[in-house]
């Protein structure tokens, strides 16, 4: 339950940090209230999560799985440039959060 916590984390990590983004320098007021709401989720989520694993691989994989969402959603839906080697570097990201869910799991 613990990682699942983690992983939803992660997601509510890119929806602030696309937030972020859409609300450009907080002065645009929807994507500034949902960037706040986004934020507080993922860092009570992530908080929740911590207090049943190590705080190494749960902070990796939170991290993993926002940046990959991010780069991802900006790849897809922002216009961002996609390229081969952003797309080698999402995958061994989300390799590397596999990995380190699978090494906390056996705890």
């Amino acid at each position: 339950m613990a990682w699942l916590l983690v992983v939803v984390a992660g997601l509510l990590e890119t929806g602030f940090a696309v937030c972020l983004k859409l609300s450009h320098g907080f002065t645009r007021l929807w994507p500034t209230i949902a960037f706040c709401c986004f934020a507080l989720g993922s860092f009570g989520l992530l908080t929740l999560s911590l207090k049943k694993l190590d705080v190494g691989p749960a902070y990796a994989v939170w991290t993993g799985i926002g940046a990959a969402g991010t780069a991802i959603y900006g790849m897809v839906f922002l216009g961002d440039l996609v390229s081969t080697l952003k797309i080698i570097s999402i995958t061994l990201v989300i390799a590397g959060v596999i990995g380190l869910q699978l090494s906390g799991a056996a705890r």
